[in-house]
């Protein structure tokens, strides 16, 4: 044990390994000495091996979770786009059917205005008609119940 700590050291970040000199005259101590020495750097390597493996865990469990995270994303983004979907489709049917009941509705009070138009326009030609009917009616009645003659402004005149 007393020979381990004559052993060469390995440098924290360099990766090298510094030999002492070799003034031991023991080839078997110095042998010992470098196996020491090459356990030493193995299990450096076993270390660093480890902490590299458990960061690549710890990156690859992380990378899953952001994986999970976005499906569920992803997921919930289509959910609510199906349901804009259905509530503008919704909407659109909606509007469609009033403007059909407004179209409808148009086309009833065209219908009745016309209608109205025709009547008005049957009234009127009978109303012309009555007055041209009147106007026999008056001229008959002038000439043969009153027997009058009408005089220059239009005006009737008994005549006794």
């Amino acid at each position: 044990m007393a020979q381990r700590t004559s052993r060469a050291s390995v440098g924290g970040d360099e990766d090298i390994l510094s030999f002492p000199s070799p003034l031991a005259p023991d080839k078997g101590a110095t042998a010992l000495d470098l196996v020491y020495q090459a356990a030493d750097v193995f299990r450096g390597m076993e270390k660093h091996a480890r902490d590299t493996e458990a960061r690549a865990q710890s990156l690859c469990t992380s990378a899953l979770e952001r994986l999970r995270l976005a499906e569920m994303r992803a997921e919930a983004a289509e959910r609510a786009q199906r349901e804009l979907i259905v509530t503008a489709e919704r909407k659109l049917q909606h509007a469609c059917r009033a403007l059909e009941q407004a179209q409808s509705f148009i086309e009833a009070q065209e219908d009745k205005l016309t209608a109205v138009e025709l009547r008005a326009e049957v009234a009127e030609a009978e109303a012309r008609q009555a007055k041209e009917v009147l106007a026999l009616v008056e001229e008959a009645i002038r000439k043969r119940l009153l027997c009058a003659n009408p005089d220059a402004d239009g005006r009737l005149t008994a005549v006794a």
